[in-house]
């Protein structure tokens, strides 16, 4: 069998998917480190799962390599694969208790008796599980059948861990608590765990490295921080987070002009002139009554968020502000805006320059701005 990037958990060498001549996978390339927690992060049917399908071996790829643990394995079935699914639907058999379902990989494989109930009743523990041995499946809360679902395939000790959307099904506590225990279990196991979600605020809490994916393309991968602060474009900003995005022109590097007024940022290297968008995040907004302010505006609308208020603001050019604050404010309230140069960030400019003309006329840089 050919050995290829033999220090990598998994690699997809451009690999693409057709399904009835659509393509749904655009030429992917992959290249996962052993023991890390990634996430493939997007909306329906932006391929994400055809990935996991393909690394698992339950679909193969129209055109391309995958290699798991530096192994070839395009021909390989999945039941050879050293890799195990967690799915969305759980997919644990009804008639079997929680010890049947768990071990019931081991059996296929004819693991001796006395190692089988050792391996599950390690498992059980690292899914917080003890006791739970003769309990029916039809018994179990939602979040007991998916701590099921992952000991049955940790049991088999794989190499990689693939989980489709593992947590959508649970409620908002129930899934934050999920997410504490795949992370701790991530770190204990020392595997490979790839994770799908279309939440982001999952794929920020969990991920090592997220790849945000969009219409069957990768459209960046990095680690949280780095596709919080440092979006590509329009699309990554509104799919990470909330966002304020502005039309803007670069004066200067250091210097963008938006809602007519030049302020210093920290992004260089992109011509004098051109026309960019300005991420800024609504916790990095500072407000307040009294000061100096960069902008001027007008509370609209204000929502109590439990740890902070949202703000919903309407600047002298009618945009729509969304500001996060420990302050109170009121409907109608007259407040100003402050701007940290490193809380703004430049992207260049992915739509058609006639739309862009269309709204940036008023941007456009004057005699005052050189």
């Amino acid at each position: 069998m050919e050995k290829k990037f033999a220090n990598k958990s998994v690699v997809l060498e451009a690999v693409s998917k057709e399904y009835d001549d659509e393509l749904v996978l655009k030429t992917v390339d992959l290249e996962l480190e052993k023991g890390k927690f990634y996430t493939l992060l997007g909306p329906s049917g932006c391929g994400k799962t055809t990935i996991l399908n393909i690394i698992a071996g339950f679909v193969d790829q129209t055109s391309g390599n995958v290699y798991i643990n530096g192994e070839k394995v395009n021909d390989l079935p999945a039941n050879k694969r050293k890799v195990n699914t967690v799915f969305q639907n759980y997919s644990l058999f009804p008639h079997m208790n929680v010890y049947d379902n768990i071990a019931f990989g081991l059996n296929i494989k004819k693991v001796d008796k006395e190692i089988i109930k050792k391996e599950v009743s390690k498992a059980l523990k690292m899914v917080n599980l003890e006791g739970f041995e003769k309990r029916k499946i039809s018994q179990m809360s939602g979040g007991q059948r998916q701590r099921v679902a992952i000991a049955r395939a940790i049991v088999n000790k794989p190499d990689v861990l693939l989980l489709d959307e593992p947590l959508s099904a649970l409620d908002m506590k129930l899934r934050k608590s999920m997410q504490v225990l795949l992370s701790n279990l991530q770190w204990e196991l020392g595997i490979t765990f790839i994770f799908v979600t279309h939440d982001q605020e999952e794929a920020l809490a969990l991920s090592d490295e997220i790849f945000v994916m969009d219409k069957g393309r990768i459209v960046q991968s990095g680690s949280p921080i780095d596709i919080y602060d440092e979006p590509i474009n329009r699309y990554v900003a509104e799919f990470i987070g909330e966002s304020n995005i502005l039309d803007a022109v670069m004066v200067d590097d250091y210097k963008v002009k938006f809602s007519n007024k030049v302020f210093a940022c920290e992004d260089a290297g992109i011509p004098r002139g051109e026309k960019v968008e300005v991420v800024i995040r609504p916790e990095d907004v500072k407000v307040s009554k009294d000061g100096d302010f960069d902008i001027k505006m007008t509370v609209d609308n204000v929502l109590f968020r439990g740890v902070f208020n949202e703000l919903i603001c309407f600047d002298s050019d009618k945009f729509r502000w969304k500001i996060h604050t420990t302050k109170r404010f009121e409907e109608g309230d007259e407040i100003g805006i402050s701007i940290d140069p490193s809380d703004i960030h430049v992207m260049r400019f992915n739509e058609s320059e006639d739309d862009f003309d269309k709204r940036i006329e008023k941007y456009s840089i004057g005699e005052d701005d050189e």
